[in-house]
């Protein structure tokens, strides 16, 4: 399924569920590097149509390199524990009301977060979320899923997830060896991790 497909598939299952809904949340999920920026930034172009959307990116919510370091977890950026879920459910909790907010983005070639992000105001209906965990079961996390008026899983196979994972690190600048080695010892283990612990979605999507 191209891009377009899959964003065409989530715009028409999410209007049966717009009926009159102050704002409506969807997330968009499922292992690092199976395409949920790419496919939740379609979806929004797709409903500003004829709605005003906004895409709200979970990695604006990972903990800085400094905390991480005095947390001994480092290295597993990227994994559960190394984000920041309370400032990350607070979030939430405010756009689910309706509430203005500024989303934090995350840089990844400086390995930072922006705190100045998308400014989300009461005229955006439409909010996308993106990210790894929006449907994890695990303590914490599983308590998301009641804000999610709809979520689509995308689904790739492992093989095609480390070949796309170590082009993205070779794109960072990573050599082939430290590449393939955090891909490795932490990108695959996350999403093994996200794919034997996942709550059921409003879609799951093959996207190859």
């Amino acid at each position: 399924m191209t891009i377009d497909d899959i964003a065409t598939l989530i715009k028409t299952s999410v209007l049966e569920a717009l009926n009159s809904k102050m704002r409506v949340m969807i997330a968009i999920t499922g292992p690092p590097a199976a395409g949920k920026s790419t496919v939740a930034e379609r979806l929004v172009e797709m409903f500003q149509d004829n709605e005003k959307a906004a895409l709200v990116p979970m990695d604006g919510f990972h903990l800085d390199n400094a905390t991480l370091r005095k947390n001994g977890t480092l290295d597993r950026k990227g994994a559960p524990e190394t984000f920041d879920l309370v400032r990350f459910t607070n979030m939430i909790e405010r756009l689910s009301n309706g509430e203005d907010a500024t989303v934090p983005h995350f840089d990844r070639s400086r390995d930072c977060v922006v705190p100045i992000g998308t400014k989300i105001t009461s005229r955006d209906r439409i909010l996308v979320f993106e990210g790894n965990y929006l449907l994890l079961d695990q303590e914490g996390w599983r308590d998301l899923s009641r804000y999610w008026d709809f979520s689509a899983y995308l689904s790739v196979s492992m093989d095609t997830l480390k070949e796309r994972l170590i082009q993205r690190w070779l794109s960072e600048n990573h050599s082939c060896a430290a590449a393939e080695r955090r891909v490795l010892n932490n990108d695959l283990p996350n999403a093994a991790h996200i794919l034997s612990n996942k709550m059921k979605a409003s879609l799951d999507i093959e996207t190859e």
